[in-house]
């Protein structure tokens, strides 16, 4: 009985705990975009934000191409200002 309460003890700290941390992240993330973020979709298409609505954001991802992608399909965020300290270094 001890070895089973050992096995789940370690199964959380291994397992659920870093995924529900992740997924907090993830969350802090999508909703912390703005417009002019630069966004890497889960696609793989990058682009940037041009409107941002309460389910959904409005990315540019070429000139007069403009895509409503849901927030949940936001993979990664690039704010602004950290395009334009990597171009300058």
């Amino acid at each position: 009985m001890v070895f089973m309460v050992l096995m789940f003890v370690m199964m959380y700290f291994l397992l659920i705990r870093p995924q529900r941390q992740r997924q907090k992240e993830v969350e802090k993330l999508v909703s912390g975009v703005k417009v002019g973020d630069h966004v890497i979709m889960n696609g793989g298409e990058h682009g940037l934000i041009t409107s941002v609505k309460d389910k959904t954001v409005m990315v540019k991802i070429a000139d007069n191409v403009k895509v409503e992608y849901e927030r949940s399909a936001i993979g990664s965020v690039s704010k602004k200002s950290d395009i334009v300290e990597a171009t300058t270094a």
